[in-house]
């Protein structure tokens, strides 16, 4: 970390923005390392299973515009603590009444939905404490708040085994509450917030192509991170015949690289430029996942290859990152929310099409290959457009690297 990083901003809040998404993000995630006991129970086939872990993804999509809107009108901290309380009371209410069906995890899937709209607080509070010349390191900083993923991976299997899956969804609430409870003593609003923007104002960023090349890198490089978080439990317990609390050590490992590695392609991207930082890592993660796609034997095969693809993916999140707000500084609210909504879509493309690839196909591979070439894309389109970010935008828009 530079040293200069320490003197600017406002430690405090970054570290209830780190708080608050990594418990958040927990609970986002938890389906999926409780799917081998949920889908036993209920009897889901693997369509059933990609579609259960994949809809907490896709509402936690949907609702980060939702919350983006309210962040730039009524200021981030406010708007957590409401949303927390709201996952709170949810978890309360299915462990109390129980799920029974599959209908019932889809259900319970909208709730833990809200929980992945935290990005949506927690990005813009950290950003808005500091200049762009730490843009990444800040946002890479509050963003491995997603390493919350290792800890539903590491301890939900366990949990389930001792106390039932259902009772799993009860005990989420408690680190939540103790969350929400230092998030309100240490967050703090920046005295000098981007004006209100109206609805047609946020409208009109979707006109702009470069928000719509953010809201692509971002899909690839978010998307594959929670859609493997979500899905490897399963998929280790399926492909490779481990045990639920093994595949969750397993998937935990894999999801720890990328969480890790978030912050450190904030930092990279901020020495070398976003740019240059993401050419490298579009690269990396095609081979890894066009080398999965090939059906490795085993898991000792396989676990090195999705720890280069999910290293690319982590350090890639933070990439993205130390360029959105050099380009939407003043919409860094509803920017957030619309790029992480990509991020959710391409998560929910992810963990879906793993389960409908498996049952339609009786292979993952293919599932894997499609995700492969979208990273090549994403490479492709990334050195396209290299020259002209290049060129105008640290004229117009500042100092830091692209």
């Amino acid at each position: 970390m530079h040293k200069g990083f320490l003197k600017v901003g406002h430690l405090p809040t970054l570290i209830a923005a780190f708080l608050y998404f990594d418990f958040s993000f927990m609970t986002w995630v938890l389906l999926g390392p409780l799917g081998v006991a949920v889908a036993g129970d209920l009897h889901l086939n693997a369509a059933q299973k990609g579609l259960m872990v994949a809809v907490p993804v896709l509402a936690g999509a949907i609702l980060r515009v939702v919350l983006g809107l309210l962040v730039d009108r009524y200021k981030p901290k406010r708007v957590g603590i409401g949303a927390q309380v709201v996952v709170i009371g949810g978890l309360l209410v299915a462990w109390g009444l129980g799920i029974h069906s599959y209908g019932g995890t889809l259900l319970l899937g909208i709730v833990l939905g809200l929980a992945g709209a935290s990005f949506a607080v927690a990005l813009p509070l950290a950003s808005a404490w500091y200049p762009p010349e730490h843009q990444g390191t800040a946002l890479g900083l509050a963003g491995a708040g997603n390493s919350g993923t290792v800890l539903a991976a590491l301890f939900a299997p366990g949990l389930a085994l001792a106390f039932g899956w259902q009772n799993v969804i009860g005990l989420a609430a408690i680190p939540l509450a103790a969350t929400l409870a230092v998030y309100c003593l240490l967050a703090k609003d920046t005295p000098h917030p981007a004006p209100r923007g109206s609805l047609a104002g946020y409208l009109r960023l979707l006109r702009i192509g470069d928000a719509w090349w953010f809201m692509f890198f971002y899909s690839v490089t978010f998307g594959g991170f929670v859609g493997l978080s979500s899905s490897l439990t399963i998929y280790f317990n399926d492909q490779y015949h481990l045990p639920a609390v093994t595949a969750g050590y397993c998937t935990a490992a894999v999801v720890f690289v990328g969480s890790l590695m978030r912050p450190i392609g904030g930092a990279v991207a901020d020495r070398i430029g976003g740019v240059r930082a993401l050419t490298m890592l579009y690269t990396l993660a095609a081979a890894s996942f066009a080398t999965i796609a090939t059906g490795l034997p085993t898991i000792w095969f396989a676990m090195p290859v999705f720890l280069f693809g999910m290293l690319a993916l982590g350090m890639g999140n933070g990439a993205v990152f130390q360029l959105v707000p050099q380009r939407f500084a003043r919409q860094m609210g509803i920017m957030t929310g619309l790029v992480g909504m990509s991020g959710g879509v391409g998560g929910f493309y992810l963990a879906s099409s793993l389960g409908y690839s498996k049952q339609l196909s009786g292979s993952y591979g293919p599932g894997f290959l499609v995700f492969a070439l979208l990273a090549a894309t994403a490479l492709l389109c990334i050195s396209g457009i290299a020259r002209r970010w290049r060129t105008t935008w640290s004229e117009v828009y500042g100092a830091a690297r692209v």
